[in-house]
């Protein structure tokens, strides 16, 4: 306290030695006139152009924003009040920035006026190219450049929204419809239902790429020397969307561990064994823990060998960048790790309860002391 209020009281004390602050500059009154009628200008032509009527947003938008929700969340009986709350947000957000992109767009030069300050930087600007010509040149190197708005990247686009969407490499559903399961049951069920996938996505939707650029007319527009900058976005546009879809594959299956929510957890087959004078559980936790990790690792190498829309057309062997993430690996891996052990503690304590009870009765202890009372000398009720 004592050290606070040393400095309140230096920080007072310079603050009164301190110099006045000189006054704001009164510029010249032709100025301020320009001033005053140029903003007048400006808040009357914004405030038109932001009253008008804004084209309202697709429903369909709207239901591919609401489907990116989690399905955890859109249930309860608030459910549809805060749907509606969510779409009102957006809605609103939308049209907000529809009619600030309007006033920008439609009146640059009257809020450039009205951040001059003097009658020097009035004259100085350069009113001799209208927006229009800036929006047609900028419109023309965004086309020339940004490939992305070529008809056949269009549709790329909504052949990969029509194909992974709502789709999952596996369908961990059904797994806890299932009975207990074990762990090599679990690594074929999901390598088929791997193996299946990839088949039907190279069969749907790689095929319908492939088919886009087998028209005479995929390259309309297309200069010769941004060929291989088309190619090259394609790529980087269907890698983006397979490495999506693994994505999301592998934190559903991270999901189905939540120690939180316990309705989708697996349910796995273990048994407790007597080998050998020692109890255990089969298969061990490190080998049930290695089983699942298999799962994330076997989604990873699915669709890790599909050809360049370029590669596939000269005959080439480059392949899409499909590979997860390090950062997802490692995250579901050690998230899952600590959902392993939390979801074991009851199995590992009933265990070793077990073992401590019952153990001395399979590891020799129990036929030890039998052969030693029968070496002693004991009275009949002792033998008894």
């Amino acid at each position: 306290i004592d050290r606070a209020l040393k400095v309140y009281h230096r920080c007072m004390e310079e603050k009164y030695h301190r110099n006045p602050v000189p006054p704001v500059p009164q510029l010249p009154s032709t100025v301020r006139k320009y001033f005053f009628i140029l903003t007048t200008n400006y808040l009357f032509m914004k405030k038109c152009v932001e009253s008008n009527p804004v084209v309202p947003i697709p429903q369909q938008w709207l239901m591919s924003m609401l489907a990116l929700v989690p399905q955890s969340l859109m249930e309860g009986k608030d459910r549809e009040l805060l749907t509606e709350k969510l779409l009102g947000e957006i809605i609103r957000d939308y049209e907000m920035s529809m009619r600030r992109f309007m006033g920008e767009t439609l009146i640059p030069k009257d809020r450039l006026l009205c951040s001059a300050k003097t009658e020097e930087e009035f004259r100085g600007l350069d009113f001799s190219r209208p927006w229009q010509n800036s929006f047609i040149q900028a419109k023309n190197k965004i086309l020339s450049n940004l490939h992305i708005l070529h008809p056949t990247m269009q549709s790329v686009l909504d052949f990969g929204y029509a194909a992974f969407s709502t789709f999952l490499i596996v369908d961990f559903s059904r797994f806890r419809l299932k009975e207990p399961i074990d762990c090599e049951s679990l690594k074929t069920d999901v390598s088929l239902s791997c193996s299946k996938a990839e088949e039907k996505i190279l069969n749907t939707w790689y095929q319908r790429v492939l088919g886009v650029f087998t028209q005479k007319d995929a390259l309309n527009g297309v200069k010769p020397d941004q060929v291989d900058a088309l190619y090259n976005c394609v790529a980087t546009l269907m890698s983006n969307q397979v490495k999506e879809v693994l994505r999301r594959t592998v934190e559903a299956f991270v999901k189905l561990f939540d120690t939180e929510d316990r309705n989708c957890l697996p349910l796995f087959k273990m048994e407790l064994t007597l080998d050998e004078k020692k109890m255990e559980f089969y298969p061990n936790f490190q080998d049930l823990e290695e089983a699942i990790l298999f799962v994330v690792n076997r989604i990873g190498q699915t669709l890790q060998n599909i050809q360049t829309v370029r590669s596939w057309l000269m005959g080439g062997t480059t392949t899409l960048d499909t590979e997860l993430p390090d950062h997802v690996i490692v995250w579901a891996t050690s998230t899952l790790k600590k959902s392993i052990r939390d979801n074991l503690e009851g199995p590992k304590e009933y265990f070793e309860n077990y073992v401590e009870r019952y153990g001395w009765l399979v590891d020799g202890t129990a036929h030890a002391q039998v052969e030693r009372f029968e070496a002693e000398e004991h009275s009949f009720d002792e033998y008894t």
